[in-house]
């Protein structure tokens, strides 16, 4: 199995996107010019058990899909493209794949995902998957509110989950 990866622009920056002969394994908003991209290709290597390859151009359809979403277009990217789940396993598979089914524009609560997941009262479980998804923004962790409707964190950036919810409530 080859992997390779690139980086596909968005609004907080060039964001690193790995692929396998699946699909996309990994979809990370750590810029590429930040000192932490080698450390995270790092790690996905030690997780994949290979070393993704650069390939420029790899990115491109992301690229476009992600131009459209923030353009305001309704995208879904599991419509589009090929998901290779290998880095996420278990009830966070679950949880990550029940968020995709989440309609743009539409938020769920933790406990709502942890029902829907399967595991009535996993709501802590279902927000350990969203912190730790290897699909930012294509899995939209960020429609996955607090029980009271407030935003709550997206990792350390509570602005970027407002900015995508906002994006969406257009």
């Amino acid at each position: 199995m080859t992997f390779r990866y690139d980086f596909a622009p968005t609004p907080f920056g060039d964001a690193l996107a790995v692929f396998s002969d699946e699909g996309i394994v990994q979809f990370d908003l750590t810029e590429s010019e930040d000192p932490l991209v080698p450390w995270l290709l790092e790690g996905v290597s030690r997780q994949l058990h290979s070393t993704p390859e650069h390939s420029p151009g790899c990115a491109d359809e992301l690229a476009n899909l992600l131009a459209a979403y923030f353009d305001g277009d309704q995208v879904r990217f599991s419509d589009h493209l090929r998901f290779d789940w290998r880095l996420a396993e278990g009830f966070a598979l679950n949880a990550l794949q029940t968020i995709s089914t989440i309609e743009w524009g539409e938020t769920m609560s933790y406990g709502e995902v942890a029902v829907l997941a399967g595991h009535p009262g996993a709501a802590r479980a279902v927000g350990t998957a969203c912190r730790l998804t290897p699909f930012s923004i294509i899995v939209p962790v960020h429609r996955v509110v607090r029980s009271d409707g407030s935003a709550g964190h997206y990792g350390a950036h509570p602005e970027r989950k407002r900015f995508l919810l906002d994006l969406e409530s257009r």
